[in-house]
């Protein structure tokens, strides 16, 4: 195992003293500062983007050829960190605890130490992991007019208001894939200079609030990071809605994927609603929904064409649901898009 230990004041400094142990070279565009890594120790890349209401971004993108051990001493830097992975998984400890706690893939995490105390974050190697940290100064955040913590629960306001960081948090989340897909659009931005950073700075606002969403959700439900499905249930729910956004135009039913995922109808609706927030019906209809949207913005498709395209045979049912759902209907948001009043929605 390499252990690689952090004294620092900022994520800039986090980033800089990984890159001193395994290697590695900056480069820095529109302030998104990227360490670049292909040797012996690791592959891929360490990015952060620093903002001024007192959060950063920091995203690891990477697999490691040795299980990696981070000791990170909060007594100069103790940030609250929001983290997520899209992809693999990692571990925490306090200083003073013996087992690591798993992150699981799609599992929120919301941890702090206490001043002088450490955080230890583990790396299994030959693992492809993708992990989203938001790390947030709660001084400083707090000092901003526009955030008030007092909208919080009580945990997580206690959290945010430990200005003297006496206590120590550690809060791993139901599986939640909302936050998965902010972070794919995370990724997925085209533009450039400003545009660019102020984007990604509207999403990590968007993300946090999923992390708070969840928690105060987690805790209504009475549960600590626990399902009645297993993670591999989760995981035969989670392929099938994949397989539903591969060719949302085929005739689904529910009996139908139950049996292809080999589990009961219960429980694969349990499973949509865990990482959905929806039934297997409700799903369906969303998905169909967007993807009318987008080929009625990206093609030359009539709405005949879409509707057939989507898997529904009904036009008038079609337009009824999708102005319940955009606000438009589709005959106005062609004719709105001919106009070029629509070019994104």
């Amino acid at each position: 195992m390499k252990t690689i230990n952090i004294v620092t004041q900022s994520t800039k400094g986090f980033v800089e003293q990984i890159q001193q142990i395994i290697g590695g070279t900056f480069s820095e565009r529109w302030g998104e500062h990227v360490l670049s890594i292909n040797n012996d120790n690791a592959k891929g890349t360490i990015t952060y983007i620093m903002f001024d209401w007192g959060g950063s971004l920091l995203i690891y993108n990477i697999v490691f050829f040795e299980d990696i051990e981070l000791i990170i001493d909060a007594t100069q830097f103790n940030p609250i960190h929001f983290m997520y992975a899209t992809e693999g998984h990692f571990y925490h400890k306090f200083k003073k605890e013996r087992k690591k706690r798993k992150i699981e893939q799609f599992q929120p995490a919301i941890i702090t130490s206490k001043e002088e105390g450490y955080n230890y974050t583990y790396f299994d190697k030959h693992i492809k992991t993708h992990v989203n940290s938001i790390q947030i100064n709660r001084i400083k955040f707090l000092k901003k007019r526009l955030n008030d913590a007092s909208i919080l629960n009580q945990s997580l306001y206690k959290v945010f208001h430990d200005e003297h960081h006496e206590k120590v948090f550690a809060y791993i989340g139901t599986f939640n894939l909302k936050i998965a897909n902010l972070i794919k659009q995370l990724n997925v931005i085209k533009q450039k200079g400003m545009i660019r950073i102020m984007m990604k700075e509207g999403i990590v606002y968007q993300i946090l609030s999923a992390h708070m969403i969840q928690h105060t959700k987690d805790l209504k439900r009475k549960k600590e990071a626990k399902s009645s499905l297993t993670k591999k249930e989760l995981n035969k729910v989670r392929k099938i809605s994949q397989d539903i956004l591969k060719d949302v135009s085929k005739d689904y039913n529910v009996d139908d994927l139950a049996l292809q995922c080999a589990i009961s109808q219960a429980k694969l609706q349990e499973g949509f609603k865990t990482l959905y927030a929806r039934t297997v019906i409700e799903y369906l209809r969303h998905v169909r929904l967007e993807e009318a949207r987008d080929l009625l913005n990206n093609t030359d498709y009539n709405i005949s064409q879409v509707v057939y395209s989507i898997g529904f045979s009904s036009r008038s049912y079609f337009s009824k649901i999708f102005k319940r759902k955009y606000g438009i209907s589709p005959s106005k948001f062609l004719a709105n898009k001919k106009k070029g009043e629509i070019r994104e929605f």
